[in-house]
């Protein structure tokens, strides 16, 4: 009898240490929501002058969703001035002369675009850091007029040389055939016959990226840089390849609403307490057969968890300790097989996205078995249940895990 008291006494202090051996920690969990954006900056059109010439203001407005800490989807409209020049280079009985040309016109571009939060990506979500990295890309249109200016740079270069024909010399230079001056073909590029005027519609690709500062929980402070190519002629010239122009700009984003909630969630320690072996060695003492059958038929399933972070398919060191016992229970019981299932937070992400990060979760950890450990496949059952209503947790940022069950 005394020996039962102390062997509980020691039951209640072992159990005692193992609860203060948890660890409570506060973990982010991700909202989706809508933000605007409000930028102004410079754009410089791709030609053949040098930088002050050729850039030109430019502003943006935008509006966008954020449907995980990774992907999301904007409409973006820029707008302002574009810019474009031409030198011309002939003779006279005085010698070479050069005449440098500049216009610009107006312009409209919305565009629709994906979002990629590179920083989430590779670092893990953590709102509260300063800086967060974005790659975006999509398509779009621009319209464009007001393009008088290169119509009357167009007007004048026929008056300077009405009667120009498209003969070469071997340099590939026109030769005014009127007057027996070469006329240098506006730096290569071609004006006459491509200029346009009134409005133009052109189809448009941009990519790019941005860099924003967290001001608040909901007000960052940005930069971006983004590129635009359009077809030939955008610039009132026939170049053989692609128009481009780029913009620079700064600005400020808003979101709509908060862009996380905190939940708390209790660590287990790495080296679960299993009080059975106290009462095994009761069971022992006491000498009760029925109930040593009973604990080895307990025995006979084994349980170990293995979380992930959020948008993660890792194996951290600490939760591969639990693979291991997994793979020592199987090398003591050689007919046994576990079954692996995946699960995903359905707090987070949509249900096509959890469905997959599930299964790349069950699969980590079979693969990790077999790799490390040598446990054949054919005593593995590898199953993915994604965000279903039952999970196995009531705490949602628990169900990022992959549950093993052997026996």
């Amino acid at each position: 009898m005394k020996l039962n008291k102390i062997l509980l006494t020691a039951s209640i202090l072992f159990g005692g240490l193992c609860a203060s051996a948890q660890e409570e920690v506060t973990e982010y969990v991700f909202q989706p929501y809508w933000y605007g954006q409000a930028q102004f900056g410079a754009q410089e059109t791709l030609g053949e002058g040098a930088f002050d010439i050729l850039a030109g203001p430019n502003a943006q407005l935008a509006g966008g969703y954020q449907f995980t800490p990774i992907f999301g989807a904007r409409v973006s409209v820029n707008s302002w001035r574009s810019r474009a020049t031409s030198k011309l280079t002939f003779k006279e009985e005085s010698g070479l002369r050069d005449m440098r040309y500049k216009w610009h016109w107006t312009y409209i571009a919305p565009s629709i675009e994906a979002t990629f939060n590179m920083t989430n990506l590779f670092g893990g979500y953590n709102p509260k850091r300063l800086v967060d990295v974005n790659l975006f890309a999509g398509i779009g249109i621009n319209v464009a007029w007001k393009n008088n200016e290169a119509n009357a740079v167009n007007k004048q270069m026929q008056g300077l040389f009405p009667e120009i024909e498209l003969g070469k010399n071997e340099n590939g230079d026109l030769i005014h055939e009127g007057l027996g001056q070469i006329v240098p073909n506006h730096d290569g590029y071609n004006m006459l016959g491509y200029v346009w005027d009134g409005t133009h519609t052109r189809f448009t690709g941009r990519f790019g990226f941005d860099v924003n500062f967290n001001i608040t929980e909901r007000l960052q402070i940005g930069l971006e840089a983004n590129a635009n190519i359009l077809n030939d002629h955008y610039n009132s010239k026939k170049a053989g390849n692609a128009d481009w122009y780029f913009n620079t700009l700064v600005g400020v984003k808003y979101a709509f609403g908060p862009r996380y909630s905190t939940r708390t969630r209790v660590i287990e320690p790495e080296v679960p307490c299993e009080p059975q072996i106290i009462e095994k060695i009761v069971e022992k003492i006491v000498e009760v057969p029925v109930q040593v059958e009973e604990k080895k038929q307990e025995a006979s399933v084994f349980r170990r968890d293995v979380f992930f972070k959020i948008n993660k398919t890792i194996v951290t060191q600490q939760e591969m300790t639990k693979v291991a016992a997994v793979a020592e229970y199987l090398n003591a019981h050689p007919n046994a097989k576990v079954t692996i299932t995946g699960y995903a937070d359905k707090g987070t992400g949509s249900k096509a996205i959890n469905l997959r990060l599930s299964a790349k979760r069950a699969e980590v950890v079979a693969e990790a078995l077999r790799t490390k450990f040598n446990i054949p496949a054919s005593r593995m059952i590898v199953k993915s249940m994604g965000d279903l209503e039952d999970q196995p947790y009531p705490d949602p940022v628990q169900n990022r895990v992959a549950i093993c069950i052997a026996e």
